[in-house]
């Protein structure tokens, strides 16, 4: 296990490199650079994320509450490249313990995010000498814009064997889009999948006209999901209540309860409007690399702990 690191020195090289062009992307576009707690009293209840518990608080599975309460105090476009850990996640693309780059914006929303995104990759690929283009698992991705975009509603159409709304009644949702959808998605051009059904959006914004739907999107590149984003919540009593129903969600599967995180709460109401993005900075080192595990672009697993 000693010489893995070796096998892997150029992927190491390239991470590094990947994180300069990050932090320089940002700051030339008017972001600052912040840092949040890592250990926290209480996570967002989300149903299927599970944070790892910390003598008596959590390691937090995503900045993005401290992170709002950043925005409510008055820093309008901030980022930040942090570690997170979540529970019993670990498989080729999956690390329990992981890189996450998450970003805000006031006065965005997830259409402005999107661009932002795009802007950044495309920023990221050609500083490394990529080009306009990702090969990655035997198929070429070309990053010119514009990138596709699809509903959820679309794809399920398009795609799946069974219809959104028996999907989401039978709760086979996630199901149908990890197995079935997302290997379909941004195989010739990244593609933004949006407008997650309301229920699959615990702390964005319903779409204005459309409450049925969240103002949220999921990037995909060859089949792999990248980074999650919405126009974010910002009414207090709205996110209170989709947190208890997140929350009793949980306790119906048995799942750990959290403490409510009042201050954030708290803090929301202050609040600009904004949109929000989280990125899994190891896919897209992977992307970036060629390497087909998340394994090879990180210096330690934890099976060699």
């Amino acid at each position: 296990m000693l010489f893995r690191q070796s096998a892997i020195r150029d992927n190491l090289r390239l991470r590094a490199a990947i994180l300069q062009a990050v932090r320089r992307f940002f700051v030339e576009t008017g972001f600052l650079e912040v840092e949040t707690p890592w250990r926290i009293p209480a996570p967002a209840p989300e149903t299927h994320i599970e944070a790892v518990p910390a003598d008596g608080w959590f390691i937090h599975t995503s900045p993005e509450l401290c992170m709002k309460r950043l925005l409510a105090a008055g820093y309008p476009r901030i980022f930040q490249i942090c570690r997170c850990a979540r529970d019993r996640e670990r498989g080729d693309r999956h690390l329990p313990e992981f890189t996450i780059l998450e970003w805000y914006a006031a006065g965005w929303t997830y259409r402005e995010m999107m661009s932002h995104c795009e802007a950044l990759i495309g920023f990221i690929a050609r500083t490394i000498g990529r080009g306009n283009r990702i090969d990655w698992m035997g198929n070429r991705v070309d990053l010119s814009l514009p990138w596709h975009r699809m509903t959820v509603r679309e794809a399920f159409d398009r795609y799946s064997p069974v219809p959104l709304e028996d999907a989401l009644a039978r709760d086979r949702f996630d199901e149908m889009i990890g197995c079935v959808i997302e290997p379909r998605l941004g195989l010739d051009k990244p593609l933004f999948l949006y407008d997650y059904p309301a229920r699959c959006g615990a702390l964005a914004r319903l779409k204005p006209g459309d409450p049925s739907v969240a103002e949220r999107f999921e990037l995909y590149i060859n089949g792999l999901e990248l980074c999650n984003a919405f126009t974010e919540l910002t009414d207090p009593v709205e996110q209170r209540q989709r947190f208890a129903a997140e929350a009793a969600r949980r306790s119906a599967d048995g799942r750990r309860p959290y403490p409510s995180p009042d201050r954030f709460l708290d803090a929301l109401a202050h609040m600009p409007p904004a949109a929000g993005n989280a990125l899994g900075l190891d896919r897209l080192v992977m992307l970036l690399t060629g390497a087909e595990r998340i394994d090879d672009v990180v210096a330690f697993t934890p099976e060699e702990l």
